[in-house]
């Protein structure tokens, strides 16, 4: 087998919302990119405005894994395919466990088998649970309180376990609350359903939802609403690129929060996009829900020390108006729905 380029990544889950917009940096950057998604939430019009592969497959098919390791050099791997409903996770854990955990197990045989020895990996704070401090440190006890939080820290596990039989070098990054869309409203955050918040409270503003419900109150803040960090979409993708320059210098593996260090409340958020869209948003007043820490906040100077890495959208009306432009604009927010 020929040495790896390294220009050529496999993205899995490339036709996500942030795995697209990911492909996009990537691509601009002058990196060949291959992505292999199933498409069950992903969507490839996403991706037809760049000259990429894109591969409909799975990741748990190790024969087309092994096709793809033989066909094409790939110099590492960015991991994003995984299903990321909290709820679901907690009423159909199998589901989750076979998606996020067992078929990456195939995925890691193909690498080792193709000598390919560079991952970065697609985690979330949720691995860290309901931590007392704020903000989160990467020492912070990961304690995940659901499914989904619990696979993404058991691949974790497996990853540094890999590492130290094999030499799989790897970056766990753990995403905070993603948000925003491209800023030329070329690509955007869709999902079906939706449950991030601000395409929520954007759903109101565009008239498609009657209110907004604030779940709590009463919390520990200063207006009595969760807080949370919210880091724009395109940060996260410059950290991947800044995870692929780190694993092509070094020789060990890291995990390191990705957020801006500072939140924003729930009340918060519905200012900004009344602010930005200029309407009204209804709300109605929930009680708090089970799980539901009073502020989740990043500490990102790890990132910053080892990946040379940070956000630059500090500001909550940045991502905000931009995935409103998406939101508004002629695709009114959606891609043509992959059947």
């Amino acid at each position: 087998m020929k040495a790896p380029d390294s220009k050529t990544i496999l993205v899995t889950g490339g036709a996500g919302y942030i795995g697209s917009h990911t492909v996009h940096f990537l691509h601009e950057k002058g990196h060949k990119v291959i992505v292999l998604d199933n498409l069950c939430y992903g969507h490839p019009e996403s991706l037809a405005t760049i000259p990429v592969t894109l591969i409909h497959g799975d990741i748990g098919d190790r024969d087309l894994l092994t096709q793809i390791f033989s066909e094409h050099q790939i110099h590492s791997v960015i991991h994003f395919a995984a299903f990321a409903y909290v709820g679901e996770s907690v009423t159909a854990p199998l589901k989750y466990y076979q998606n996020n955990l067992a078929a990456p197990l195939t995925l890691l045989a193909a690498m080792q088998a193709a000598r390919c020895l560079r991952f970065v990996f697609s985690s979330t704070c949720a691995t860290y649970g309901e931590p007392d401090q704020q903000p989160i440190t990467e020492s912070t006890p990961q304690l995940p309180i659901n499914p989904y939080g619990k696979s993404k820290l058991m691949l974790e596990t497996v990853l540094r376990d890999c590492d130290h039989a094999w030499g799989l070098k790897s970056v766990c990054l753990r995403y905070f609350n993603a948000c925003g869309a491209h800023p030329d409203a070329i690509i955007g955050e869709d999902h079906s359903p939706e449950t991030p918040l601000i395409p929520l409270i954007l759903d109101v503003a565009a008239g498609t939802r009657q209110s907004i419900t604030i779940f709590g109150t009463d919390y520990p803040t200063p207006d009595g609403t969760c807080i949370r960090d919210y880091i724009h979409v395109l940060d996260l993708a410059t950290a991947h690129l800044a995870a692929i320059e780190f694993l092509h210098t070094s020789t060990t593996s890291l995990a390191c929060n990705l957020g801006t260090g500072h939140g924003v409340s729930v009340s918060q958020v519905i200012s900004a996009v009344e602010k930005i869209t200029g309407r009204k948003i209804p709300t109605i007043l929930g009680a708090r829900r089970p799980g539901d820490p009073p502020a989740l906040i990043a500490d990102p100077s790890l990132a910053l020390e080892k990946l040379h890495w940070k956000a630059l959208y500090l500001d909550i009306h940045q991502p905000i108006a931009h995935a409103w432009a998406w939101r508004s604009g002629p695709s009114n927010g959606t891609f043509h729905r992959h059947p």
